[in-house]
């Protein structure tokens, strides 16, 4: 599974750096490293939907609030 996270600067505003590192937290936790592929982007195109996720191609709303949640329904759920 291929997650990416928007790191552009709208993104970064709202928060994107603590949804890397809480991604980077619940991968470790959950023992995913081996299915669940992090990256970066500096733009999706998308930026007043930010902090802004794709799963596989598909594109999602995520904040630092949400990230947890996000996690347990599209990723995890997924694997």
């Amino acid at each position: 599974m291929n997650v990416t996270i928007c790191i552009g600067s709208s993104c970064h505003i709202k928060g994107s750096r603590e949804v890397v590192d809480r991604m980077k937290e619940l991968v470790n936790e959950n023992g995913l490293s081996d299915k669940v592929e992090l990256s970066g982007a500096f733009c999706m195109g998308h930026c007043k939907d930010g902090v802004c996720v794709t799963v596989d191609g598909k594109l999602y709303s995520v904040s630092p609030e949400t990230v947890d949640d996000f996690f347990k329904n599209n990723v995890l759920a997924k694997v």
